[in-house]
């Protein structure tokens, strides 16, 4: 089965880096005997770290972005690498070198690709390219709610969530570089109009991304209208 997983930042961070980094590894180890994988990898706090820095020296937002896509880039080396002879050796920079990566069998493991586009959006660009069968956002959140719970405690997690409904639950988020949360525009348009199978789970238990792959009630997945 032809399978995108984003493994957002928060798996990259120095705090986490060592156990959710390896584990993703055996995870995709585990995968690849029945699925074909592409595995997506955000940029996350060490990216806004640069970006900030750049954001101060007045650095415009398109210039920003690409010093994300290296960190993204950076980090989906380190998923490559970790994952030795089951993942392609090259990190794809454009789609035509991801469809020629992905036609060789292995895992293909990647970054960003250009400024304006999260890694959100390359994901599901990815599933669209390849066709897959079901796409993965594993963020550090357990799904989407009906509001942040994070400021409102009355706040529902939603076991399906409709394109539509998302896209208006997600409207007053920024569209920084750096500051893209669970999806952003581009990665909703791209999912509608291909219909991609789409699950957010909580990454930071890297089995839940098995569930959702098996299609077990876990997170929350997208629906079209």
């Amino acid at each position: 089965m032809k399978t995108v997983l984003k493994v957002g930042g928060f798996a990259f961070s120095e705090s986490r880096q060592e156990s959710l980094v390896q584990q993703y590894v055996d995870l995709l180890k585990q995968l690849s005997k029945e699925h074909q994988l592409i595995v997506i990898a955000g940029g996350g706090a060490i990216a806004r770290i640069y970006i900030n820095a750049a954001r101060k020296m007045g650095v415009p937002e398109s210039l920003c972005d690409q010093l994300g896509i290296i960190v993204s880039r950076l980090n989906a080396r380190l998923i490559a690498d970790g994952l030795g002879e089951h993942a392609y050796p090259e990190i794809p920079l454009t789609v035509s070198e991801l469809k020629h990566y992905f036609a060789s069998g292995k895992i293909v493991a990647m970054g960003g690709l250009q400024p304006g586009h999260s890694t959100n959006a390359v994901a599901a660009i990815a599933a669209e390219t390849v066709k897959a069968e079901i796409f993965v956002n594993a963020t550090d959140v357990d799904g989407v709610y009906t509001n942040d719970p994070t400021k409102d405690p009355t706040a529902k997690r939603l076991e399906e969530v409709t394109v539509a409904e998302l896209t208006k639950i997600l409207s007053g988020g920024a569209v920084r570089a750096g500051t893209y949360d669970l999806m952003d525009p581009v990665a909703l348009k791209v999912i509608e109009r291909s219909r991609i199978p789409t699950t957010i789970v909580d990454g930071r238990t890297p089995i839940n991304v098995l569930k959702a792959i098996r299609r077990e009630k876990i997170g929350t997945r997208i629906l079209f209208d």
